[in-house]
């Protein structure tokens, strides 16, 4: 059965919010896609690059309406056909997504209200500014509320396309897209847009090169004492210069990196917790428990229960066309 999805566009939309999540469900297979925009025609991304684009359609979108977002998005909100054609659509219920800032487009037609959603991390001031009754998590690849489906900046909108190739066409499907596009398989969407290495880069970057050794040697011990030789550091001065850098200590830095690689290997599916914690260089499994705790606010087994009830709430398909639940 071909599924049916129309991508709504607008002048200066980002043009990897919409051309992601379309490679994806053309890997796939079974999709039809369509473009759509308030007026048809030639619209320009914030690229310059112009998209040929059909009229809003007056009859069924089809199944999944999937809004762009980009700079143009604060002009959209403004315009009242797009804000009537989508909620129209919703009310037929179609699954309703957005990309990166189109979150800001989707809760300005009042569908998000009471819902969970996540947007572009540069965006999370204004949406909650603007949208404060739409339970924003800001910290979120993608978020699933009901029919709802909203995601962070750009390239996170093929993990939801992924998401939801898993849905229709089983998860076996969505696998093997990741690995045509070279891409993560992140389906529960609960992992950070901010990853544990970007957020300790310093100003500097003088320990970019030693944190980018350490997350490709998790199994290694990494004591203050060989962290600081290989930065050719005396260890009472590199501990303190690190700190100042990132924020945090190095024992806590390996922590992070770790807790972040054994997060994506149960996220991506690892079937040993056990293995996955002797990979990412805990040790055993009731220490990376710990970590878990400690950074995350959750243990691995929890994760794993949250990634699967994730994966299988929200929809059923039948006949091709998904049914709100």
């Amino acid at each position: 059965m071909t599924h049916r999805i129309c991508v709504l566009v607008f002048p200066n939309f980002q043009l990897l919010d919409a051309a992601g999540p379309i490679a994806a469900f053309e890997a796939a297979g079974g999709y039809e896609v369509r473009i759509v925009a308030a007026r048809p025609g030639a619209v320009r991304s914030s690229s310059g690059v112009e998209w040929m684009a059909q009229g809003l359609p007056r009859g069924p979108v089809g199944d999944t309406l999937l809004l762009a977002g980009g700079d143009g998005v604060d002009a959209a909100m403004h315009d009242e056909s797009l804000l009537r054609f989508i909620r129209r659509s919703a009310a037929r219920q179609h699954r309703v997504a957005s990309v990166c800032s189109g979150s800001l487009l989707l809760a300005a037609t009042g569908l998000l209200d009471g819902r969970t959603a996540t947007t572009h991390w540069s965006r999370t001031a204004q949406f909650q500014r603007l949208f404060p009754q739409v339970r924003l998590e800001a910290d979120r690849i993608f978020v699933q509320d009901g029919p709802m489906w909203t995601s962070a900046g750009i390239t996170a909108g093929i993990d939801l396309a992924l998401a939801m190739i898993a849905h229709d066409l089983g998860a076996d499907v969505a696998r093997g897209v990741a690995q045509e596009l070279v891409v993560y398989y992140r389906r529960p969407g609960g992992q950070s847009q901010f990853s544990a290495l970007l957020a300790m880069q310093g100003a500097d970057n003088r320990f970019d090169p030693l944190l980018d050794h350490v997350r490709g040697h998790l199994k290694e011990r990494h004591s203050v004492e060989d962290l600081a030789a290989r930065a050719c550091m005396s260890p009472r001065h590199f501990a303190r210069a690190f700190h100042t850098e990132t924020g945090v200590t190095p024992a806590k830095a390996v922590e992070k990196l770790r807790v972040e690689a054994a997060r994506n290997a149960l996220d991506g599916g690892a079937v040993s917790v056990q293995r996955v914690a002797t990979d990412c260089g805990f040790g055993d499994a009731e220490r990376m428990r710990r970590s878990f705790a400690r950074i995350l606010g959750m243990t691995p087994s929890a994760l794993r229960r949250t990634a699967s009830t994730s994966a299988a709430a929200g929809f059923s398909s039948r006949g091709g066309r998904y049914q709100g639940v």
